[in-house]
């Protein structure tokens, strides 16, 4: 690390001590700065870097509920209200047990970026708790989220700033807490939680969106180099809902995806993923993966090794931050990976990404890849604010028309600053840029 950044980075690690994650979304932010702050000296002037590292706001409080066996349960709740330069705070809330500050900061961090990107008027935030919705009754869930929201709801608002769905926070859990917050504000406030349901203001392709924009995105980083995505062999990890309609629309467009996961193990189905029972297995049931290998022949499940063994010639990492690492790498490239286009954030560790930029290797990293979610959710918000409705194919065309701009984005700014391909320093400096700018034209707020 260079020059002026270095010491801003000291000061990272020393005000956020333990928060491993954090300092990893910083510093792979600040690793392609450099030539951004020779060029633009008014951003260090300005204390922007200092300033784009701290949160403006983080809010840590207790949520006590009830169990369905009448005993008292206490979880911790999160909102990290990062930056709102570019607009009202916006991002998901996730539910697991591995929910700490470090890993809210480290999501809300990375998600100022992705949404500057996006070209939308949103800022970046992220909350969650460490609360963990499987096995629980639709009962247990309704009161945890009832009293997470009765905390919240003092904190958020459809100019302020508006929680989405994350891991552990789908349609169900987006109902209860939409509930709650209605029934304490007696406000009707539809803009003030993305993912709704479509009956109640929710947006049509907002469940698709990340997992298509991940593979739209994909299939522009592969036109660059002449291929399309149409035969590709691809592998996708995870089997939640980035996972499932990465599958979708990687089929959708011609490709074989022979390979998913959960925590059980892998499956690999060298026929081709039966995404009906996917989807049965796990929207409808709730069940593993050893249920989809039961029900289908062609299917077997490895409960040893990584996903990542699997030849692909498109892997897509679509589970949780870290999963994919340098071993990982240096095995799917000795199987002919041609493109690697996160779906999760920060799935990827640093010497695994090292590893693909130097074997010429397509990457496209989550702030970039995975912003479809979010865009859609901006979408709905338009859709709320005008009290309007749109169509399916309307809306996949306007996410669809976002993912390939912010690929072009990408691309254009890393032939700028001449590291033509690099999508990771493309990123960060086309999403960093726009919010630098526009907090130096707010004044030191």
């Amino acid at each position: 690390m260079e020059g002026q950044l270095a010491p801003v980075f000291d000061e990272v690690l020393r005000r956020n001590p333990g928060e491993v994650e954090f300092h990893q979304a910083v510093r792979e932010v600040f690793d392609s700065l450099a030539p951004v702050l020779a060029k633009n000296p008014q951003y260090a002037d300005a204390a922007v870097l200092e300033r784009i590292c701290e949160p403006e706001r983080q809010i840590i409080f207790r949520v006590p509920w009830v169990d369905d066996s009448n005993r008292v349960q206490i979880n911790r709740g999160f909102r990290v209200e990062f930056n709102s330069a570019l607009g009202p705070f916006k991002g998901g809330l996730r539910f697991h047990p591995s929910v700490y500050l470090g890993i809210v900061k480290f999501l809300g961090f990375e998600q100022v970026f992705k949404n500057s990107l996006t070209g939308m008027p949103i800022g970046g935030g992220k909350g969650g708790s460490d609360f963990d919705p499987r096995g629980r009754s639709d009962g247990e869930v309704m009161r945890f989220c009832q009293s997470f929201m009765t905390e919240l709801y003092r904190h958020i608002g459809e100019y302020t700033d508006v929680p989405a769905g994350d891991i552990g926070v789908g349609g169900r859990e987006i109902g209860y807490l939409f509930g709650q917050y209605k029934r304490i504000t007696n406000r009707y406030e539809s803009g003030v939680l993305t993912g709704k349901g479509i009956s109640w203001g929710g947006s049509l392709v907002r469940t698709e969106a990340t997992g298509y924009g991940t593979v739209m995105f994909a299939r522009e980083m592969l036109k660059t180099r002449g291929l399309e995505l149409e035969g590709q062999r691809v592998v996708v990890s995870g089997s939640g809902n980035v996972a499932i309609y990465a599958i979708q629309k990687a089929q959708q467009l011609g490709a074989k995806v022979v390979a998913f996961s959960d925590s059980t193990g892998y499956v690999l189905d060298e026929a081709g993923v039966d995404l009906d029972l996917l989807r049965q297995i796990k929207e409808v049931e709730r069940g593993r993966v050893d249920l989809y290998v039961e029900r289908r022949g062609s299917a077997k499940l490895v409960t040893g090794g990584s996903i990542w063994d699997v030849p692909a010639t498109v892997a897509l990492p679509c589970a949780t931050q870290n999963e994919l690492d340098g071993d990982a790498a240096r095995t799917l490239l000795a199987n002919g990976v041609l493109a690697v286009a996160e779906g999760a954030n920060m799935p990827t560790t640093p010497d695994a990404v090292a590893a693909f930029q130097d074997a010429g290797v397509l990457f496209a990293p989550g702030k970039a890849a995975n912003a479809g979610g979010v865009a859609t959710s901006a979408l709905e918000m338009q859709q709320n604010a005008s009290r309007d409705s749109w169509t399916f194919e309307h809306t996949e065309d306007r996410l669809e028309a976002i993912m390939t701009g912010i690929h072009d984005r990408c691309a254009a700014t890393a032939d700028t600053y001449d590291r033509p391909g690099n999508y990771v320093a493309g990123a960060n400096i086309a999403g960093f840029t726009k919010v630098a700018d526009a907090m130096i034209a707010l004044g030191v707020v």
